[in-house]
């Protein structure tokens, strides 16, 4: 089993990538940027956007992680609460790009970010041997998109599965039947990857990049993060440790094989520190 660990840097997770690989794109003279967010990608996006003095509204559910929001003002993204979760702030945040003309950011919809996600497959490319399995957690899709089409270039006999929370399905289900699938709502303590409503281009980006879809439930993501802290002393969120969930509650299919996974994010408020690692 091989952890590529994304949690030790100025945001906690793997999501400054794709925000500073697009971010870094944008003409000088760019509009403000506005986008919503769980929490991660709004802080990379804050990171980016301080960095070159871009102005950045970030749209956020009302029952958020305030750790999150913390760290997204602290980095100096303006936050509004709007919505009961990710998808409807991201509603808002779209109907404020219409109305002021602000750039709308949509992770899972704009090529760079997962273009930028998939910079982590290239850096797993220099391992010497290739992997059996990679377990990459999966909310928009841009994680996996970027570094399922990476591997599927470089290492085509490894079998790229994403792995969303049982309480979230919505990808997964879009994935099965070929079209978006919403659901009416989200059930999991994964904030990171509970989508409810697919992005269709990041559906079209995964056609023929995936090879399948595993659900985990919250308590194997628990499992998971108690596991990642207790051998190895990292700090991991659920959406974090999905892949590694996956490793746990699979264990037989897996065993044996080579599988690679991303630990991809690590921001824990005190209170979920306590109750999930410490409990």
């Amino acid at each position: 089993m091989f952890l590529k660990v994304e949690t030790v840097n100025p945001i906690r997770s793997f999501k400054g990538r794709g925000a500073d690989f697009l971010v870094s794109s944008l003409p000088a003279e760019s509009p403000a940027l506005v986008c919503a967010s769980a929490g991660n990608f709004g802080q990379g996006m804050a990171y980016a956007a301080r960095k070159r003095n871009l102005p950045l509204v970030v749209f956020a559910a009302e029952s958020a992680n305030r750790l999150k929001l913390d760290r997204m003002r602290e980095l100096g993204a303006h936050v509004r609460l709007a919505g009961r979760d990710f998808d409807e702030a991201k509603q808002h945040a779209r109907g404020f790009a219409s109305e002021t003309g602000a750039r709308f950011i949509e992770d899972g919809r704009d090529p760079a970010i997962a273009e930028g996600a998939g910079t982590i497959a290239v850096e797993l490319g220099r391992w010497p041997h290739a992997f059996d399995f990679a377990l990459i957690p999966l909310g928009n899709g841009a994680l996996l998109a970027g570094m399922g089409t990476w591997m599927k270039a470089t290492s085509p006999n490894t079998r790229v599965i994403g792995v969303c929370a049982q309480g979230a399905p919505s990808m997964a289900i879009s994935l099965q039947h070929g079209r978006p699938e919403s659901t009416e709502s989200v059930a999991t303590i994964a904030d990171g990857i509970a989508v409810r409503v697919p992005v269709p281009e990041a559906l079209a980006d995964l056609a023929g990049v995936v090879d399948e879809v595993l659900l985990v439930d919250d308590q194997a993501m628990i499992e998971a993060m108690q596991l990642a802290f207790r051998q190895h002393g990292l700090v991991v969120e659920p959406a974090g440790v999905a892949g590694l969930a996956a490793a746990i509650t699979f264990r037989d299919r897996f065993r044996g094989a080579s599988v690679v996974t991303p630990l991809c994010g690590g921001n824990l408020t005190s209170e979920q520190i306590r109750e999930w690692l410490l409990g």
